[in-house]
């Protein structure tokens, strides 16, 4: 019984501290840059124990004012045409992607840019339940706390865009030589294109199907209405 006593403590006090923590960091990176994500970690390390590998961390965080608004329109084209409307979960892609798996295949496009903002800034990389479990979680609550621009900020300034290379600033000084106030559509459509595998493709190197991917995106910022935000 004392025993008993002592573990329904140590899972009410765990889950309370838990809480605790992730609203407070909700609630900081509501109004605080991102300093650093659990993948930029790993991949440092993974760079570190690799002989073949230099340790590469370029990022460099911008506000949205100083971000071109075709980034933007380009991810959204790309990633999740349905930002503005959802609450986080894109569910009838999830629904496609099931129906998918269950046939064993795979479907793109079910994971929303708010899920994979939390994906980076709170979690790590991987495919198991828990994982899952909270990454449905903190998108609830980023989307409770954070207003959308917010949640297209952090994503464009952590997300992976290259080896070692993380946010559009960063991207855009890499491939481009420019700050990403100053990305075309063309520019910000060809990093979008990448971002499925960042680290096996790279704008200063498109291959065909690269570019193919960059005319469809640009297709879609055209036909989509532009992307406007506001806190």
């Amino acid at each position: 019984m004392i025993v008993f006593k002592w573990i329904w403590r140590l899972i009410w006090k765990t889950t309370l501290w838990f809480l605790i923590i992730s609203v407070g960091l909700t609630v900081l990176y509501r109004f605080v840059p991102v300093p650093i994500t659990p993948l930029m970690v790993i991949r440092v390390f993974e760079q570190a124990f690799d002989e073949e590998k230099e340790v590469r961390l370029y990022k460099d965080w911008v506000p949205f004012s100083e971000i071109s608004k075709n980034a933007a329109q380009a991810v959204y084209a790309s990633e999740d045409q349905k930002f503005l409307d959802h609450n986080g979960f894109d569910i009838e892609a999830m629904e496609k992607a099931w129906e998918n798996n269950k046939k064993g295949k795979r479907i793109k496009g079910a994971s929303t840019i708010t899920q994979q903002t939390v994906k980076n800034v709170f979690l790590w990389q991987s495919r198991t339940y828990l994982r899952k479990g909270l990454e449905a979680y903190f998108t609830v609550l980023v989307e409770l706390i954070w207003p959308k621009e917010r949640i297209m900020e952090v994503y464009l300034n952590v997300i992976e865009m290259g080896d070692g290379i993380y946010g559009i600033e960063a991207a855009s000084q890499a491939y481009f030589n420019k700050p990403a106030a100053k990305l075309s559509r063309q520019q910000a459509a060809l990093i979008a294109a990448v971002l499925p595998n960042p680290r096996r493709w790279s704008p200063a190197k498109p291959t065909g199907y690269i570019l193919k991917r960059q005319g469809w995106i640009l297709r879609q910022m055209n036909n989509l209405a532009p992307l406007e935000m506001g806190i």
